[in-house]
């Protein structure tokens, strides 16, 4: 009985709803739409200012150019407030005392990518829409050739520097490189490589550390990048500009010079190895004779001699290089 009875209320409270709504438009179905009785809100977080009220107005004007309620076609002018590329979402409906009610969600851009010599913004959500050219929205620079697949990492990724302070002070844009990506510093010209875009806490993590116990107290301007794509450590690449490098850089320059010199008597210690035992093999081959084994052993040692002098020649040549 009491499931009845509350069907029942359901049923009746619907019934005086669409009486009472039917029984507004017919009132107010005559009555023009004016200005003050369209409310136009935002309801975003973030203040973004890509869509502005009086295009929704004029919206509004063209879908309905008699200006009356009853001619007002809602789920077409919803279609058209949504269809523009800043609109997340829009609601619209009227009061029962015949005003018009307009809620918009508008994008908020996470970041602006620049790929194939066009910019654009992207939300959270992945999504890409044009940048106005009323309003610049202050967010992330992203370049390179990234994929849309990988939209949503990203926005991720500029939503985790944004909420960390240190991350914010160091890192101003993004950028791939192929399949890498590097994180661009406010300080100095180095750039942090990150790789992919997985177990990004913990790159950040160890780029923090090893700025908290060596970059602190060194010149930023020494390293053109810091490069903590690989797990359990950092590498750094000096910059080559930088005055207090030269001597570091010739010292690898002369251990690099050295290294040619040490494979090339290699080289010559082996070379006449080689040689000398084709020869070697080559005096070996005659089997007509029917000597003694004395006579063998003789011949024996007499081949053996070459090979002693042949291994002191590279040795002479080694000294001279």
């Amino acid at each position: 009985m009491k499931n009845k009875y509350r069907i029942l209320k359901i049923v009746v409270t619907v019934i005086i709803l669409g009486f009472l709504l039917s029984f507004s438009l017919r009132r107010f179905s005559r009555e023009e739409i004016t200005d003050n009785k369209i409310s136009v809100k935002m309801s975003e977080k973030t203040p973004v200012y890509f869509v502005d009220e009086k295009d929704i107005r004029e919206i509004v004007k063209k879908e309905n150019p008699s200006g009356k309620v009853g001619d007002l076609n809602i789920p077409s002018l919803e279609k058209k407030i949504n269809s523009l590329p800043a609109v997340d979402s829009a609601n619209v409906y009227l009061n029962l005392n015949g005003k018009l009610n307009l809620d918009i969600k508008q994008r908020v851009p996470v970041f602006r990518l620049n790929k194939d010599g066009r910019d654009f913004y992207v939300d959270e959500k992945g999504t890409e829409f044009p940048i106005s050219r009323t309003y610049s929205h202050p967010c992330m620079l992203v370049t390179g050739n990234v994929q849309p697949d990988e939209y949503e990492k990203l926005a991720e990724l500029v939503e985790k520097i944004d909420k960390d302070d240190f991350s914010k002070k160091y890192f101003i844009g993004i950028s791939k490189n192929k399949d890498s990506y590097s994180l661009l510093t406010s300080e100095g010209n180095y750039r942090v490589e990150i790789g992919d875009l997985d177990n990004i806490d913990f790159k950040v993590k160890g780029f923090k550390t090893f700025v908290e116990k060596y970059l602190v107290y060194q010149d930023p301007q020494k390293y053109s990048m810091v490069s903590v794509k690989y797990q359990n450590q950092i590498v750094t690449t000096l910059n080559p500009y930088f005055k207090e490098n030269d001597s570091i850089l010739k010292a690898g320059k002369m251990e690099l010079a050295k290294a040619p010199s040490t494979a090339a008597a290699k080289k010559t210690d082996s070379k006449p190895q080689t040689t000398e035992a084709k020869k070697a093999s080559t005096t070996v081959k005659p089997k007509e004779s029917t000597k003694t084994k004395t006579h063998t052993k003789e011949t024996k040692k007499a081949e053996k001699k070459p090979p002693v002098k042949a291994q002191s020649k590279p040795k002479a040549k080694v000294k001279i290089e």
